[in-house]
């Protein structure tokens, strides 16, 4: 048998990234930048109020707060006259006097002259005078200009995955469109004489056709941008015909229930003028028959996996996963593993790498990760568990048993709400 690692380090090989595309920033979420994103101008682009409040001179103010007295002992009250009201958004220039104020929205530009805004809190909020209880220093409560950004700072470098923060700064600096690392195109085919599309009633012998709805989901999570053909004859003719229209428009294809004994050579020789698939024996459980081979012209990644739908999501996961983060240009494309303590003992098949699905939780009290398997021996088969798993429990192939409350590294899947 070829080992696992053997088998990744051959497919992921075959990774090929998509040339770097210029998209709308509102379809660039989640892809990773292209370019270094440089900035043409500053960001505020205006010294501009941080709050709702007045626009002061901070000298005017200084006195705040503080007991003054007239000659004669009298308390004096700090008021200024408010001498106008700027809104967010204005373009009239205005300029504040000595000892004046001027109301202020929250990014309003401030007057000429001001160097501070004063909290509405920090006086009596009157409108045509206000007393002030408070001072302020220069530059409380205001935006710079270019506080945030300078013209010629890199605003998104180059390999930053586009969240919501990045498209947030890519529009307020300017820039409507980004160039990116577009989505590898992935097309799932389904094969078998016994498969039904879920809109049909399964007749005698017939099942559902699971795996191209799993798989290309599977691929979605991925980050591909995914064409699910769906159920496609076993017809030599109406297979090559349908498998040579997804390689001009894939850059990788996955076909489902098509591996081992006749049905594999008999795939294998319709599609033997595209290119050779070999079909192998790796050392993992489940998914351990799978086929893989370059087709077509552009020698695009092809995969044959089983057509039990939790081996062929496992094998997707091992896989087919890698190679389309690679191809997104993810400099990490394996799943996060952390060690975890099982709550229950565990047996796998010896030999080959198990992967096993499981519940992974964490412990209240003292942090640590723990683990629970889901099924059994002889349950590689059920989709139940797999759909309840946020995990896998990855073991060497030298591991056949695991004792309660010994350690094992577990892969993370999801993460549950």
């Amino acid at each position: 048998m070829r080992s696992v690692e053997d088998q990744q380090i051959k497919v992921t090989a075959a990774a090929v990234a998509p040339r770097p595309v210029r998209v709308a920033i509102s379809e660039a979420q989640g892809l990773l930048c292209a370019e270094d994103v440089v900035t043409e101008r500053p960001l505020p682009g205006f010294d501009q109020a941080a709050i709702d409040g007045y626009a002061v001179r901070s000298v005017d103010v200084q006195g705040a707060g503080a007991e003054i007295r007239d000659e004669d002992g009298n308390p004096i009250d700090l008021t200024l006259p408010v001498v106008g009201e700027v809104a967010a958004g204005s373009r009239q220039p205005n300029r504040l006097q000595p000892r004046q104020t001027v109301r202020v929205d929250t990014g309003a530009p401030l007057p000429t002259l001001a160097d501070a805004v004063l909290p509405l809190d920090f006086t009596d909020g009157g409108r045509a005078r206000i007393e002030v209880y408070e001072p302020v220093r220069s530059g409380d409560y205001v935006r710079r200009i270019g506080d945030d950004v300078q013209p010629g700072d890199i605003a998104v470098r180059a390999g930053t995955i586009i969240g919501a923060a990045q498209v947030g700064l890519l529009a307020a600096v300017g820039r409507d469109k980004v160039l990116v690392h577009p989505r590898p195109r992935l097309s799932v085919i389904s094969i078998g004489g016994e498969l039904v599309d879920i809109d049909r009633t399964p007749g005698p012998g017939q099942v559902y056709d699971v795996n191209s709805y799993a798989l290309a989901a599977a691929a979605r999570d991925a980050g591909a941008d995914v064409n699910r053909v769906g159920i496609v004859s076993a017809d030599p003719a109406r297979l090559r015909d349908v498998v040579e229209g997804q390689l001009v428009r894939s850059e990788v294809v996955v076909i489902a229930g098509a591996v081992g004994g006749w049905a594999s050579e008999q795939i294998r020789e319709a599609l033997s003028d595209l290119g050779e698939l070999e079909i192998a024996r790796v050392a993992m459980h489940p998914g351990s028959v799978q086929g893989f081979g370059r087709l077509g012209r552009d020698e695009v990644p092809t995969f044959l996996l089983p057509s039990n739908p939790v081996g062929a999501l496992v094998v997707f996961e091992v896989m087919v996963r890698p190679l389309v983060r690679i191809a997104l240009g993810r400099r990490h494309p394996m799943r996060r593993i952390v060690r975890a303590r099982t709550i229950m003992p565990i047996t796998s098949m010896p030999g080959r790498r198990g992967y096993l699905r499981a519940q992974l939780m964490r412990d209240e009290q003292t942090g640590e990760y723990l683990v629970q398997p889901l099924g059994g021996n002889g349950s590689s088969h059920l989709l139940s568990t797999l759909a309840e798993a946020n995990s896998l429990i990855v073991l060497d192939p030298d591991v056949t048993e695991v004792r309660t409350g010994d350690e094992v590294p577990v892969a993370f899947l999801a993460q549950r709400g």
